[in-house]
């Protein structure tokens, strides 16, 4: 954008802590942060009841375009992280036809996204087998880090790495310091399992047990211990794995690990039999690993909070029958991902910079977007006005299908507007998202 705007709340969350400010903003940055009453003439004053935060950052988002558009796409979800005060959201590789493991297929998601994007995008590469000797390029061309998948991925186009993979991967990427962030479940221990079938959330549960999340993590720490390379562990569910990851990481290890808000708002107990909207790999597990996962957040142990949105069509679903065998696993959530996690940190005292930290600050960090991630000079004026005491019942969202845990559910917190560099958005304006690529040297 070009001109100057200043936004003020007295409640704004500032990377040193919450208090009373006016943000002055010129071509799109932040340019000052000064107190409420030196705010110029005209500024945009927040109501009493709102908080002025950093726009958020979702680094774990499936948009499944091109290719599967019929499942999202990039009009739709940036719309919905739009509503949701996300401001930007990192692509990943896979689920769209071309995956993106090579630099042509990057290329190609730029050119489909390209127009459409009501908020910032990054892309996520793809390791798979035999591809080792192009990660280093796609990183060269932009993308914030490389995925991969440690067991089967649902799609044939995205194979998983066996130990030999993940080596030679991790090895390409230490010697420019990438990023690796995987999906760690382990197939044989899921194959010696029962077999997911029928209604029943016990029984999809007990198919796809905690110690599939620990063997494979325990092999995804073992590989960048030997190759000192950096890791991280997407959409952890199983609370056991923590002293695990404690523990490498007290020894060196690079290694972070995210959580969701679907395993920090929901519990097996609560799944009815047959609504297959709550099915996702890894599941929603117990009440014990969700209060486990928030104290592990609270202390450190979990670096961020992503939505892990992976939508499918009503259709694949399979809520006609209830099969969670049948049906596809995958969280619609990317627009309430900030009010799930706000209503759970509410309940358990938490304050609304933990959920800046986990949502904003860490997924900027963790992939080098170092415009984004918090209200401070030189930084992108991405702001969200937040009423974090208005409660809603979850409705229609912007997702292009509506299948979610979420509907009907009694959330706390309001995204009332959301401004990108500074330029408000407004629902049915022309799209004002931009594709942007990790910083070299970031």
């Amino acid at each position: 954008m070009s001109g100057s705007v200043v936004v003020r709340a007295r409640r704004v969350v500032l990377p040193d802590g919450e208090r009373a400010a006016a943000v002055h903003v010129t071509d799109g940055v932040v340019t000052a942060v000064t107190g409420f009453d030196d705010a110029g003439d005209d500024p945009v004053t927040l109501a009493e009841d709102e908080v002025l935060l950093p726009g958020l950052v979702d680094s774990h988002v499936h948009v499944n375009e091109p290719g599967r558009t019929e499942w999202e796409g990039f009009a739709s979800a940036t719309r919905a992280a739009a509503a949701g005060g996300v401001t930007t959201i990192v692509d990943m590789p896979l689920n769209s036809i071309p995956p993106t493991v090579d630099v042509k297929a990057l290329q190609v998601k730029r050119q489909v996204a390209e127009g459409q994007v009501s908020v910032d995008v990054a892309f996520w590469g793809g390791a798979v087998p035999g591809n080792a000797g192009q990660l280093t390029r796609l990183l060269a061309d932009g993308a914030v880090g490389v995925k991969c998948f440690l067991l089967d991925s649902g799609v044939p186009e995205f194979p998983p790495l066996d130990d030999a993979g993940l080596r030679a991967a991790l090895t390409a990427l230490a010697a420019v310091d990438g990023l690796l962030i995987a999906h760690c479940e382990d197939d044989d221990v899921i194959a010696a399992a029962p077999d997911p079938a029928g209604t029943s959330y016990p029984a999809f549960l007990a198919s796809r047990p905690g110690a599939a999340e620990e063997t494979a993590i325990g092999r995804l720490i073992a590989a960048a211990r030997d190759t000192g390379a950096r890791v991280h562990v997407v959409h952890l569910a199983d609370a056991g794995a923590l002293p695990m990851l404690r523990a490498a990481r007290a020894e060196g290890v690079r290694i972070t690990v995210e959580t969701c808000p679907h395993y920090l708002t929901f519990a097996a107990e609560d799944v009815p039999d047959g609504d297959t909207a709550f099915k996702c790999c890894p599941p929603i597990r117990e009440a014990t690993h969700r209060d486990a996962l928030w104290a592990a957040l609270e202390a450190g142990d979990i670096d961020l909070v992503v939505s892990d949105h992976s939508p499918c069509t009503a259709e694949l679903k399979r809520l006609d029958v209830g099969d969670f065998g049948l049906a596809w696993g995958g969280i619609a959530g990317l627009q309430v991902a900030l009010p799930a996690v706000w209503t759970g940190a509410r309940a358990r005292g938490l304050a609304l910079g933990d959920v800046v930290r986990w949502m904003s600050e860490a997924p900027a960090r963790l992939t080098g977007l170092t415009g984004k991630g918090g209200i401070a000079v030189g930084r992108d004026a991405d702001l969200v006005a937040f009423a974090p005491d208005e409660q809603w019942r979850v409705g229609a969202l912007h997702h292009r299908n509506p299948v979610t845990p979420y509907a009907g559910r009694e959330l706390t917190g309001v995204v009332r507007r959301t401004w990108l560099r500074g330029q408000l958005l407004e629902e049915g304006a022309a799209p004002l998202g931009r594709l942007i690529s990790r910083p070299r040297g970031a």
